[in-house]
Protein backbone atom coordinates (compact mmCIF):
# COMPACT_ATOMS: atom_id res chain seq x y z
CA UNK A 1 0.00 0.00 0.00
CA UNK A 2 1.61 3.22 -1.20
CA UNK A 3 1.39 6.05 1.30
CA UNK A 4 0.49 9.55 0.12
CA UNK A 5 1.43 13.13 0.80
CA UNK A 6 -1.87 15.00 0.74
CA UNK A 7 -2.53 18.72 0.28
CA UNK A 8 -5.86 19.85 1.76
CA UNK A 9 -7.16 23.25 0.64
CA UNK A 10 -9.26 25.40 2.99
CA UNK A 11 -9.36 26.80 6.49
CA UNK A 12 -12.77 26.09 8.02
CA UNK A 13 -14.58 23.52 10.11
CA UNK A 14 -15.22 21.37 7.05
CA UNK A 15 -11.48 21.16 6.40
CA UNK A 16 -10.72 20.39 10.05
CA UNK A 17 -13.21 17.50 9.83
CA UNK A 18 -11.56 16.26 6.62
CA UNK A 19 -8.11 16.58 8.19
CA UNK A 20 -9.20 14.52 11.20
CA UNK A 21 -10.65 11.77 8.99
CA UNK A 22 -7.55 11.74 6.77
CA UNK A 23 -5.29 11.49 9.83
CA UNK A 24 -6.94 8.14 10.68
CA UNK A 25 -6.04 6.61 7.30
CA UNK A 26 -3.17 4.14 6.91
CA UNK A 27 -2.74 5.59 3.39
CA UNK A 28 -1.60 8.96 4.76
CA UNK A 29 2.12 9.71 4.89
CA UNK A 30 2.03 13.47 5.52
CA UNK A 31 -0.78 16.03 5.45
CA UNK A 32 -0.22 19.61 4.29
CA UNK A 33 -2.81 22.31 4.96
CA UNK A 34 -3.32 25.39 2.80
CA UNK A 35 -3.78 27.23 5.04
CA UNK A 36 -5.72 25.30 7.73
CA UNK A 37 -6.53 26.79 11.13
CA UNK A 38 -5.48 26.56 14.77
CA UNK A 39 -7.29 23.26 15.19
CA UNK A 40 -6.29 21.44 12.03
CA UNK A 41 -2.65 22.52 12.41
CA UNK A 42 -2.26 19.81 15.06
CA UNK A 43 -2.99 17.22 12.34
CA UNK A 44 -0.78 18.46 9.52
CA UNK A 45 1.80 20.95 8.38
CA UNK A 46 0.41 24.40 7.50
CA UNK A 47 1.62 26.09 4.32
CA UNK A 48 1.19 29.82 3.79
CA UNK A 49 -0.73 29.77 0.52
CA UNK A 50 -4.23 30.76 -0.54
CA UNK A 51 -6.41 27.96 -1.99
CA UNK A 52 -6.88 30.12 -5.10
CA UNK A 53 -3.16 30.83 -5.65
CA UNK A 54 -2.65 28.00 -8.14
CA UNK A 55 0.95 28.88 -9.00
CA UNK A 56 1.85 28.99 -5.32
CA UNK A 57 0.14 25.65 -4.77
CA UNK A 58 2.08 24.19 -7.71
CA UNK A 59 5.34 25.11 -5.98
CA UNK A 60 4.18 23.32 -2.81
CA UNK A 61 3.15 20.27 -4.84
CA UNK A 62 6.62 20.08 -6.34
CA UNK A 63 8.74 20.78 -3.26
CA UNK A 64 6.71 18.60 -0.88
CA UNK A 65 6.11 15.77 -3.36
CA UNK A 66 2.33 15.98 -3.11
CA UNK A 67 0.51 12.91 -4.45
CA UNK A 68 -3.07 14.10 -4.04
CA UNK A 69 -5.00 17.36 -3.60
CA UNK A 70 -8.34 17.51 -1.76
CA UNK A 71 -10.31 20.73 -2.23
CA UNK A 72 -12.54 21.89 0.63
CA UNK A 73 -14.13 25.22 -0.44
CA UNK A 74 -16.00 26.04 -3.65
CA UNK A 75 -14.04 29.08 -4.87
CA UNK A 76 -10.92 27.21 -6.09
CA UNK A 77 -13.13 24.70 -7.91
CA UNK A 78 -15.14 27.39 -9.67
CA UNK A 79 -11.86 29.09 -10.63
CA UNK A 80 -10.50 25.87 -12.16
CA UNK A 81 -8.13 24.24 -9.68
CA UNK A 82 -8.97 20.78 -11.03
CA UNK A 83 -8.11 21.79 -14.62
CA UNK A 84 -4.87 23.49 -13.54
CA UNK A 85 -3.52 20.37 -11.83
CA UNK A 86 -4.99 17.89 -14.34
CA UNK A 87 -2.52 19.40 -16.82
CA UNK A 88 0.22 18.54 -14.31
CA UNK A 89 -1.02 14.96 -13.71
CA UNK A 90 -1.85 15.57 -10.04
CA UNK A 91 -5.08 13.85 -8.92
CA UNK A 92 -7.61 16.33 -7.48
CA UNK A 93 -10.71 15.57 -5.43
CA UNK A 94 -13.22 17.93 -7.00
CA UNK A 95 -14.98 18.66 -10.30
CA UNK A 96 -13.60 20.44 -13.36
CA UNK A 97 -14.27 24.15 -13.75
CA UNK A 98 -17.08 23.43 -16.22
CA UNK A 99 -18.77 20.94 -13.88
CA UNK A 100 -18.31 23.27 -10.87
CA UNK A 101 -20.80 25.62 -12.55
CA UNK A 102 -23.44 23.44 -10.90
CA UNK A 103 -22.65 25.54 -7.85
CA UNK A 104 -20.99 28.53 -9.48
CA UNK A 105 -24.12 29.49 -11.45
CA UNK A 106 -27.70 28.97 -10.25
CA UNK A 107 -28.87 29.49 -13.83
CA UNK A 108 -26.51 26.78 -15.13
CA UNK A 109 -27.75 24.35 -12.47
CA UNK A 110 -31.39 25.08 -13.29
CA UNK A 111 -30.82 24.55 -17.01
CA UNK A 112 -28.94 21.30 -16.29
CA UNK A 113 -31.85 20.01 -14.21
CA UNK A 114 -34.30 20.97 -16.94
CA UNK A 115 -32.28 19.12 -19.59
CA UNK A 116 -32.20 15.94 -17.51
CA UNK A 117 -35.75 16.05 -16.09
CA UNK A 118 -34.54 16.46 -12.52
CA UNK A 119 -37.34 17.89 -10.35
CA UNK A 120 -36.78 21.47 -9.18
CA UNK A 121 -38.83 24.62 -8.58
CA UNK A 122 -39.91 26.67 -11.61
CA UNK A 123 -37.77 29.74 -12.20
CA UNK A 124 -36.87 32.77 -14.29
CA UNK A 125 -33.45 34.35 -14.87
CA UNK A 126 -33.20 38.15 -14.72
CA UNK A 127 -30.39 40.52 -15.74
CA UNK A 128 -30.23 44.32 -16.04
CA UNK A 129 -31.57 44.00 -19.60
CA UNK A 130 -34.62 42.01 -18.48
CA UNK A 131 -35.25 43.74 -15.14
CA UNK A 132 -38.69 45.10 -16.06
CA UNK A 133 -39.74 41.67 -17.32
CA UNK A 134 -38.60 40.29 -13.97
CA UNK A 135 -40.73 42.86 -12.16
CA UNK A 136 -43.79 41.79 -14.17
CA UNK A 137 -43.00 38.15 -13.39
CA UNK A 138 -43.04 38.92 -9.66
CA UNK A 139 -46.46 40.56 -10.09
CA UNK A 140 -47.84 37.42 -11.74
CA UNK A 141 -46.69 34.96 -9.05
CA UNK A 142 -47.70 34.73 -5.41
CA UNK A 143 -45.37 35.08 -2.45
CA UNK A 144 -43.21 34.26 -0.66
CA UNK A 145 -40.74 35.42 -3.31
CA UNK A 146 -37.37 33.65 -3.64
CA UNK A 147 -34.46 35.63 -5.14
CA UNK A 148 -31.09 33.92 -5.66
CA UNK A 149 -27.86 35.55 -6.77
CA UNK A 150 -26.65 33.50 -9.73
CA UNK A 151 -23.00 33.37 -8.59
CA UNK A 152 -21.20 32.48 -5.37
CA UNK A 153 -22.18 34.61 -2.37
CA UNK A 154 -20.75 32.71 0.62
CA UNK A 155 -24.11 31.10 1.37
CA UNK A 156 -25.82 34.45 1.83
CA UNK A 157 -27.10 35.24 -1.69
CA UNK A 158 -30.65 33.93 -1.18
CA UNK A 159 -33.53 36.19 -0.13
CA UNK A 160 -37.01 34.90 0.80
CA UNK A 161 -39.47 37.80 0.99
CA UNK A 162 -43.18 38.00 1.82
CA UNK A 163 -43.90 41.46 0.39
CA UNK A 164 -44.16 42.08 -3.38
CA UNK A 165 -42.85 45.63 -2.96
CA UNK A 166 -39.88 44.35 -0.96
CA UNK A 167 -39.22 41.65 -3.58
CA UNK A 168 -39.20 44.25 -6.36
CA UNK A 169 -36.92 46.56 -4.41
CA UNK A 170 -34.56 43.69 -3.54
CA UNK A 171 -34.42 42.50 -7.16
CA UNK A 172 -33.39 45.99 -8.24
CA UNK A 173 -30.82 46.23 -5.41
CA UNK A 174 -29.29 42.88 -6.28
CA UNK A 175 -28.90 43.64 -9.99
CA UNK A 176 -28.48 47.40 -10.27
CA UNK A 177 -26.90 48.20 -6.87
CA UNK A 178 -24.88 44.97 -6.91
CA UNK A 179 -25.91 43.94 -3.40
CA UNK A 180 -23.84 40.75 -3.76
CA UNK A 181 -21.31 42.18 -6.22
CA UNK A 182 -20.97 40.52 -9.60
CA UNK A 183 -22.61 37.41 -8.13
CA UNK A 184 -25.99 39.11 -8.42
CA UNK A 185 -25.52 40.61 -11.90
CA UNK A 186 -27.84 37.75 -12.81
CA UNK A 187 -30.66 36.72 -10.44
CA UNK A 188 -32.86 33.63 -10.42
CA UNK A 189 -36.46 34.19 -9.31
CA UNK A 190 -37.64 30.83 -8.02
CA UNK A 191 -40.96 29.33 -7.04
CA UNK A 192 -41.34 29.00 -3.27
CA UNK A 193 -41.95 25.42 -2.14
CA UNK A 194 -43.14 24.63 1.37
CA UNK A 195 -41.62 21.57 2.97
CA UNK A 196 -38.68 20.22 4.94
CA UNK A 197 -35.11 20.39 3.68
CA UNK A 198 -32.30 17.85 3.86
CA UNK A 199 -28.96 17.22 2.18
CA UNK A 200 -27.63 14.22 0.29
CA UNK A 201 -23.90 13.75 -0.37
CA UNK A 202 -22.87 11.60 -3.31
CA UNK A 203 -19.26 10.60 -4.03
CA UNK A 204 -18.64 10.09 -7.74
CA UNK A 205 -15.74 9.46 -10.09
CA UNK A 206 -17.89 10.46 -13.07
CA UNK A 207 -19.17 6.93 -13.67
CA UNK A 208 -19.85 5.19 -10.37
CA UNK A 209 -21.19 6.72 -7.17
CA UNK A 210 -21.56 6.05 -3.44
CA UNK A 211 -24.26 7.67 -1.29
CA UNK A 212 -22.86 9.06 1.97
CA UNK A 213 -24.91 9.70 5.15
CA UNK A 214 -27.73 12.22 4.82
CA UNK A 215 -27.91 15.38 6.92
CA UNK A 216 -30.06 18.37 7.73
CA UNK A 217 -28.54 21.76 8.50
CA UNK A 218 -29.92 24.95 10.02
CA UNK A 219 -29.20 28.19 8.18
CA UNK A 220 -30.98 30.86 10.23
CA UNK A 221 -29.00 32.55 12.99
CA UNK A 222 -31.82 32.62 15.56
CA UNK A 223 -33.69 29.92 17.44
CA UNK A 224 -36.94 28.84 15.87
CA UNK A 225 -35.35 29.43 12.44
CA UNK A 226 -35.52 33.20 12.80
CA UNK A 227 -33.16 35.98 11.75
CA UNK A 228 -30.68 36.20 8.91
CA UNK A 229 -29.31 33.35 6.84
CA UNK A 230 -25.83 32.18 7.83
CA UNK A 231 -23.33 29.65 6.56
CA UNK A 232 -25.02 27.17 8.92
CA UNK A 233 -25.59 27.06 12.69
CA UNK A 234 -25.74 23.30 13.15
CA UNK A 235 -26.65 19.96 11.59
CA UNK A 236 -27.93 16.48 12.37
CA UNK A 237 -27.38 13.10 10.69
CA UNK A 238 -29.43 11.18 9.78
CA UNK A 239 -32.61 13.31 9.66
CA UNK A 240 -35.26 11.01 11.20
CA UNK A 241 -37.79 11.61 8.42
CA UNK A 242 -35.48 10.39 5.64
CA UNK A 243 -36.59 6.78 5.29
CA UNK A 244 -35.18 4.02 3.08
CA UNK A 245 -38.18 4.47 0.79
CA UNK A 246 -37.46 8.20 0.44
CA UNK A 247 -33.79 7.54 -0.36
CA UNK A 248 -34.77 4.90 -2.93
CA UNK A 249 -36.92 7.49 -4.70
CA UNK A 250 -34.23 10.18 -4.42
CA UNK A 251 -31.64 7.82 -5.89
CA UNK A 252 -33.75 6.99 -8.93
CA UNK A 253 -35.29 10.41 -9.62
CA UNK A 254 -32.37 12.69 -8.69
CA UNK A 255 -29.01 11.02 -8.03
CA UNK A 256 -28.91 8.73 -11.05
CA UNK A 257 -30.07 11.40 -13.56
CA UNK A 258 -27.51 13.83 -12.10
CA UNK A 259 -24.54 11.46 -12.46
CA UNK A 260 -25.75 10.28 -15.89
CA UNK A 261 -26.26 13.89 -17.02
CA UNK A 262 -22.72 14.86 -16.01
CA UNK A 263 -21.34 11.92 -17.97
CA UNK A 264 -23.51 12.60 -21.04
CA UNK A 265 -22.42 16.24 -21.16
CA UNK A 266 -18.75 15.37 -20.80
CA UNK A 267 -18.45 17.22 -17.48
CA UNK A 268 -15.50 15.78 -15.52
CA UNK A 269 -16.52 15.20 -11.92
CA UNK A 270 -14.17 13.47 -9.45
CA UNK A 271 -15.57 14.56 -6.10
CA UNK A 272 -18.70 14.99 -4.05
CA UNK A 273 -22.04 16.25 -5.31
CA UNK A 274 -23.95 17.98 -2.51
CA UNK A 275 -27.65 17.89 -3.33
CA UNK A 276 -29.88 20.21 -1.30
CA UNK A 277 -33.41 18.79 -1.37
CA UNK A 278 -36.84 19.76 -0.15
CA UNK A 279 -39.56 17.25 0.62
CA UNK A 280 -42.78 19.13 -0.09
CA UNK A 281 -45.99 18.81 1.90
CA UNK A 282 -47.42 16.90 -1.06
CA UNK A 283 -44.64 14.30 -0.75
CA UNK A 284 -42.70 15.42 -3.85
CA UNK A 285 -38.93 16.00 -4.03
CA UNK A 286 -37.30 19.07 -5.52
CA UNK A 287 -33.63 20.00 -5.81
CA UNK A 288 -33.00 23.38 -4.17
CA UNK A 289 -29.34 23.57 -5.11
CA UNK A 290 -26.21 21.70 -6.02
CA UNK A 291 -22.88 22.30 -4.29
CA UNK A 292 -19.67 20.98 -5.80
CA UNK A 293 -17.98 20.21 -2.46
CA UNK A 294 -18.74 19.01 1.05
CA UNK A 295 -21.09 21.26 3.00
CA UNK A 296 -20.26 23.11 6.19
CA UNK A 297 -21.34 22.26 8.92
CA UNK A 298 -22.82 19.07 7.40
CA UNK A 299 -19.36 17.58 6.87
CA UNK A 300 -18.88 17.65 10.63
CA UNK A 301 -21.83 15.23 11.10
CA UNK A 302 -21.36 13.15 7.95
CA UNK A 303 -17.66 12.19 8.23
CA UNK A 304 -17.72 10.89 11.85
CA UNK A 305 -20.42 8.41 10.74
CA UNK A 306 -18.19 6.94 8.01
CA UNK A 307 -16.23 4.06 9.53
CA UNK A 308 -14.38 3.11 6.34
CA UNK A 309 -11.29 4.99 5.13
CA UNK A 310 -12.35 8.52 4.10
CA UNK A 311 -9.01 9.34 2.46
CA UNK A 312 -9.27 6.14 0.42
CA UNK A 313 -12.80 7.18 -0.61
CA UNK A 314 -11.65 10.59 -1.87
CA UNK A 315 -8.62 9.08 -3.62
CA UNK A 316 -10.83 6.46 -5.30
CA UNK A 317 -13.15 9.17 -6.61
CA UNK A 318 -10.22 11.25 -7.87
CA UNK A 319 -8.63 8.30 -9.68
CA UNK A 320 -11.83 6.79 -11.17
CA UNK A 321 -11.75 3.67 -9.01
CA UNK A 322 -14.79 4.23 -6.81
CA UNK A 323 -16.50 0.96 -7.76
CA UNK A 324 -13.86 -0.92 -5.74
CA UNK A 325 -14.30 1.19 -2.60
CA UNK A 326 -16.33 -0.40 0.22
CA UNK A 327 -18.29 2.28 2.08
CA UNK A 328 -19.18 1.56 5.71
CA UNK A 329 -21.52 3.78 7.76
CA UNK A 330 -22.02 3.82 11.54
CA UNK A 331 -25.59 3.39 12.76
CA UNK A 332 -25.04 6.03 15.46
CA UNK A 333 -26.53 9.51 15.13
CA UNK A 334 -24.39 12.65 14.95
CA UNK A 335 -25.23 16.23 15.89
CA UNK A 336 -23.28 19.45 15.39
CA UNK A 337 -23.76 22.76 17.20
CA UNK A 338 -21.91 25.82 15.88
CA UNK A 339 -20.57 28.34 18.39
CA UNK A 340 -20.55 31.77 16.75
CA UNK A 341 -19.39 35.26 17.67
CA UNK A 342 -21.81 37.99 18.75
CA UNK A 343 -23.04 39.94 15.72
CA UNK A 344 -22.64 37.13 13.20
CA UNK A 345 -23.62 36.98 10.32
CA UNK A 346 -23.18 40.76 10.28
CA UNK A 347 -20.31 42.67 11.93
CA UNK A 348 -18.51 40.79 14.70
CA UNK A 349 -15.29 41.10 16.68
CA UNK A 350 -12.16 39.03 16.02
CA UNK A 351 -9.05 38.22 18.06
CA UNK A 352 -11.14 37.28 21.10
CA UNK A 353 -9.21 35.09 23.59
CA UNK A 354 -10.75 31.62 23.82
CA UNK A 355 -10.87 28.72 26.27
CA UNK A 356 -11.97 25.32 24.98
CA UNK A 357 -13.03 22.30 27.05
CA UNK A 358 -10.61 19.41 27.38
CA UNK A 359 -10.73 16.76 24.62
CA UNK A 360 -13.20 13.94 25.26
CA UNK A 361 -13.92 10.60 23.58
CA UNK A 362 -17.56 11.25 22.67
CA UNK A 363 -17.39 14.77 21.17
CA UNK A 364 -15.15 16.53 18.65
CA UNK A 365 -14.44 20.25 18.55
CA UNK A 366 -13.82 21.37 14.99
CA UNK A 367 -12.19 24.77 14.58
CA UNK A 368 -13.72 27.04 11.93
CA UNK A 369 -12.59 30.61 12.63
CA UNK A 370 -9.60 30.37 14.97
CA UNK A 371 -5.88 31.21 14.97
CA UNK A 372 -2.91 31.37 17.30
CA UNK A 373 -1.65 34.77 18.45
CA UNK A 374 1.50 34.66 20.58
CA UNK A 375 0.64 31.10 21.67
CA UNK A 376 -2.88 32.17 22.64
CA UNK A 377 -5.96 30.76 20.91
CA UNK A 378 -8.16 33.57 19.57
CA UNK A 379 -11.22 33.86 17.34
CA UNK A 380 -10.76 34.63 13.66
CA UNK A 381 -14.26 34.38 12.18
CA UNK A 382 -18.00 34.56 12.73
CA UNK A 383 -18.49 30.83 13.08
CA UNK A 384 -15.69 30.07 15.53
CA UNK A 385 -15.94 26.35 16.38
CA UNK A 386 -18.44 23.55 15.92
CA UNK A 387 -19.05 20.72 18.37
CA UNK A 388 -20.02 17.28 17.05
CA UNK A 389 -21.19 14.45 19.27
CA UNK A 390 -22.23 10.89 18.49
CA UNK A 391 -24.98 8.97 20.26
CA UNK A 392 -27.22 5.94 19.99
CA UNK A 393 -30.08 8.27 19.14
CA UNK A 394 -30.50 11.86 18.06
CA UNK A 395 -31.49 13.10 21.51
CA UNK A 396 -28.35 11.80 23.21
CA UNK A 397 -26.05 13.19 20.52
CA UNK A 398 -27.78 16.59 20.64
CA UNK A 399 -27.64 16.73 24.43
CA UNK A 400 -23.92 16.00 24.45
CA UNK A 401 -23.08 18.44 21.63
CA UNK A 402 -25.00 21.20 23.37
CA UNK A 403 -23.31 20.40 26.71
CA UNK A 404 -19.81 20.72 25.23
CA UNK A 405 -20.76 23.82 23.19
CA UNK A 406 -21.79 25.48 26.43
CA UNK A 407 -18.23 25.02 27.75
CA UNK A 408 -16.65 27.00 24.88
CA UNK A 409 -15.63 30.38 26.29
CA UNK A 410 -14.99 33.68 24.52
CA UNK A 411 -16.63 37.08 24.77
CA UNK A 412 -20.01 37.07 23.02
CA UNK A 413 -20.08 33.34 22.25
CA UNK A 414 -23.53 32.01 21.35
CA UNK A 415 -25.11 28.95 19.77
CA UNK A 416 -28.58 27.73 18.82
CA UNK A 417 -29.86 25.49 21.57
CA UNK A 418 -32.73 24.24 19.42
CA UNK A 419 -30.75 22.43 16.71
CA UNK A 420 -32.62 19.22 15.83
CA UNK A 421 -35.20 19.56 18.56
CA UNK A 422 -38.19 19.44 16.18
CA UNK A 423 -37.39 15.74 15.91
CA UNK A 424 -37.22 15.04 19.65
Amino acid sequence: MKKMNVLLLGSGGREHALARSFSLSPRLDKLFLAPGNAGSHSLGEPVDCSPTDFEGLAQIVEQDHIDFICVGPEQPLVEGVYDFFAERDVPVFGPSQAAAQLEGSKGFAKAFMSRHNIPTASYMEVTADSLEEGMRHLERVSGPYVLKADGLAAGKGVLILDSLDEAKSSLRNMIIEQQFGQSSARVVIEEFITGIEFSVFVLTDGKDYKILPTAKDYKRVGEGDTGLNTGGMGAVSPPPFVSEDIMHKVEHSIIQPTIKGLHQEGLIYHGVVYIGLILSEAGDFHVIEYNCRFGDPETQVVLPRITSDVLEACWSAATENLKNYKLSIDTQCASTVVVASKGYPEAYAKDLPMILPDPCHDAFIYHAGTKRHRDELVSNGGRVVSVTALGDDLKSSLTRAKEVAGQVQFDGAFYRADIGYEFI
